[in-house]
């Protein structure tokens, strides 16, 4: 790129982009949201004028990048993370791992306070999401009742480190070590969350991503799956590649100079390795577009990340005055979240409801949003489907936060002077309540 068009870019930036700001009461507060500089608009750019515009060098260089930041062997891009979970279940079903492969009506260990694309491989890969409680401070699976979910069929557990807070690691990792149990962690709403001093996401067999415009860093849309065992990334690569069996990159032929003496399946001897397929897969690639603009944001994580700790912080010490009200959010023992949202959950003597709360914030520019779906069991679409399922416990929790929980931001974009705003309007609506 010449500095001409980078210049032009970045005078784009300042003109339309660098004096934006959300002005509390003025603005609406997002619950969440992206944050961006003139460099991710030049390195988008510098992607579209190479021209390959698909997977390409970006990609690697991102996936090499974030491998090594994590701490895993292996990285696989995706076009989201919804995508990720999609493949990680799948790649748990392939017919390279043997008796270890999950079959259909297995059984896999989850929770239903959260978000459908966690569950939703499960079903669709014939396996039996079974749904363990929550605890409601941390919004996290009761670590004492993972033992009575398993059963003779139980074959995994597929976990959300929910709102960014990880969840039990210390008591889930022995579950499945003490059962052989696959582990994926579904770390969508928690990159750069901490357990025990371990970023989340090398803790189980996989674990996937998000990169979605609102998270933790944004590509727009985007995910990754990771793994430390090249057999499952092997695997991974597959199924996101359309199954293919050939582990060729993006643009290149023959690396391994046996494209055309194969013989698998009922294929003729010596047909194109490149359009070999041994697995049911997808395309869910990323653009080199959406990976530029990632290798950008991924510098700029560990301030994000402080960013969004400081403002939970901030909330956190302003709200406990209310505890008399609410029930406040809490970090699961040995984890140090970066935190997706701040969630708060009200107690059952609480003179007011959640509904009333929420449209007085929403009235003054702030935006709410519920713990995602609430009570997974209690949704349309698996009533419609009829999905089957198995419920380790009635879920009393789960519904609680259901029916009393909600969150609001604390993201990388907002700072000290909108979560005084926010205090300020819970407060204000609790004064009308307050006998103190």
């Amino acid at each position: 790129m010449n500095q001409e068009l980078e210049n032009l870019i970045r005078k784009h930036y300042q003109e339309n982009f660098a004096n934006k700001k959300i002005v509390p009461g003025k603005n609406t507060i997002p619950a969440s949201g992206k944050f961006f500089g003139a460099e991710e608009l030049v390195a988008m750019t510098q992607a579209v004028l190479e021209g390959w515009w698909t997977e390409g060098r970006y990609a690697e260089e991102f996936e090499n990048k974030f491998a090594g930041w994590l701490g895993v062997k292996y990285c696989t891009t995706t076009n989201s993370g919804s995508s990720a979970n999609l493949i990680a279940v799948a790649a748990l079903t392939s017919f390279r791992l043997g008796e270890k492969r999950l079959k259909p009506g297995d059984e896999v260990i989850t929770i239903a306070a959260g978000f459908p694309t966690t569950v939703n491989p499960l079903i669709v890969n014939q396996l039996v999401p079974v749904f363990v409680d929550i605890e409601i401070e941390t919004l996290n699976i009761k670590a004492d009742d993972l033992e009575k979910a398993v059963s003779q069929k139980t074959k995994a557990v597929i976990l959300p480190h929910n709102i960014g807070n990880a969840f039990n690691l210390k008591a889930v990792k022995a579950l499945c070590e003490k059962r052989q149990l696959w582990l994926i962690e579904d770390c969508c709403d928690a990159l750069g969350t901490t357990y025990d001093g371990k970023l989340v996401g090398t803790f189980g067999d996989l674990a996937t991503f998000s990169f979605y415009a609102g998270h933790h860093m944004a590509m727009g849309e985007g995910g990754a799956v990771v793994t430390s065992d090249e057999f499952l990334n092997r695997i991974v690569r597959s199924v996101r590649d359309w199954g293919r069996d050939c582990q060729c990159k993006t643009g290149h032929d023959n690396t391994c100079g046996k494209r055309f003496v194969w013989k698998l399946g009922d294929l003729p001897e010596g047909y194109d390795h490149k359009f070999i397929f041994s697995e049911i897969g997808y395309n869910l690639r990323i653009t080199d577009i959406q990976a530029a603009l990632g290798l950008v944001q991924l510098e700029k994580l560990p301030i994000f990340t402080q960013r969004r700790k400081d403002n939970f912080s901030y909330l956190l010490n302003k709200l406990k005055e209310f505890e008399k009200y609410f029930i406040l959010p809490k970090a699961e023992n040995l984890s140090e979240p970066s935190w997706f949202g701040f969630y708060l959950t009200l107690k059952p003597n609480c003179p007011f409801k959640r509904f009333d709360l929420v449209q007085f914030l929403e009235t003054n520019k702030i935006l709410t949003r519920l713990i995602l779906a609430g009570n997974l069991c209690r949704q349309p679409y698996f009533l419609n489907y009829n999905v089957k399922y198995r419920k380790a416990d009635n879920l009393a929790n789960t519904d609680i936060v259901m029916n009393n929980s909600f969150w609001v931001g604390c993201y990388h974009g907002l700072n000290k002077e909108h979560m005084e705003y926010i205090y300020q309007n819970i407060k204000k609506f609790i004064d009308q309540y307050d006998d103190r």
